[in-house]
């Protein structure tokens, strides 16, 4: 996972653009630059040649000249931490982030044929419930921006299991959309196959907007996670995988781990990503010595009563 190639939007309002640049220059270097149009663009270039942006978005719930999505560059597993530093001065700076603020995360679809992007889909259908529980998807965002897996796609590609990205193309848009436009309504999926062909990308729009570094890498560390797991696997299984509260942070726990998220550079991560949880990380049903505990006890308290 840590060779595939990945981009962010970050989505604040509360601070102008102008500020911001400024902010994200003092991390990345470069020059700003007022470009304009429609947008109404600032954009960072930086030290590498590479170009930051920040832009307009209607959908932000704060006056044009507060609104700042933040668009990274083609960014690598080296660039996490500067990721991270942009975060943290764009924060201090004065972004803040609400309700109607979300991230999206991208990442390389080259990579990507029809075959390993129908396993992407369905391993992310199958576990999606606990993915929405683990992030904490807000109901309204699930309504609108951030849809779940179309079940009719999925038994799509179980029937047809589709070879090539024309034929997926016709699986995902119902017809064959040889040019896809920006604003397609397929793409408000918290798993966003639209991208593929809009812009070569695989899109993650389940998060919604914080300005907490460590938070923004674990959502990075997932995506790329469920992206290498997807072109590793030799297949996935399309059953949805039904949330059981009790067991979440459990359930959660292992699958991280099966996604590869092991050992101290995902410890913060899967800090994260199992803090919205219930249950015991370490055990699915509660520590072995209290479970005795607790039947002893359901079991004097049977007695007495009988008694």
């Amino acid at each position: 996972m840590k060779t595939l190639r990945f981009g962010i939007e970050i989505e604040t309002i509360g601070q102008t653009r102008a500020v911001l640049a400024k902010a994200l220059q003092t991390v990345v270097g470069g020059t700003v630059h007022d470009v304009g149009g429609f947008y109404e663009t600032f954009e960072v270039l930086d030290t590498t040649g590479r170009t930051w942006k920040l832009m307009t978005d209607a959908s932000l719930q704060a006056p044009r000249s507060l609104q700042a999505e933040i668009v990274s560059p083609i960014l690598t597993w080296n660039d996490l931490e500067t990721l991270q530093e942009v975060v943290r001065a764009v924060r201090e700076a004065g972004a803040k982030v609400d309700a109607s603020c979300g991230i999206h995360v991208h990442v390389d679809a080259q990579a990507f044929d029809a075959a390993k992007l129908c396993t992407l889909a369905k391993l992310v259908h199958q576990q999606e419930d606990l993915l929405v529980a683990a992030l904490g998807v807000r109901a309204q965002r699930l309504e609108r921006y951030t849809r779940k897996v179309d079940a009719d796609f999925i038994q799509t590609i179980e029937a047809k299991r589709p070879r090539t990205l024309d034929a997926l193309n016709a699986a995902w848009y119902g017809f064959h959309n040889a040019r896809p436009e920006h604003y397609d309504s397929t793409r408000y999926h918290g798993l966003n196959l639209h991208s593929v062909w809009f812009r070569g990308t695989i899109e993650f729009r389940y998060f919604e907007s914080v300005l907490h570094a460590g938070k923004v890498k674990a959502y990075v560390q997932l995506c790329l996670a469920l992206a290498h797991k997807a072109l590793s696997a030799r297949s996935a299984m399309a059953r949805k995988r039904t949330l059981n509260a009790a067991t979440a942070r459990y359930d959660v726990r292992v699958f991280l781990l099966r996604l590869g998220m092991i050992g101290d550079d995902f410890k913060t991560a899967r800090l994260h990503l199992l803090a919205n949880l219930g249950g015991s990380a370490a055990w699915k049903n509660t520590r072995p010595a209290l479970r005795v505990a607790n039947d002893n006890g359901a079991r004097a308290a049977t007695e007495a009563s009988a008694a």
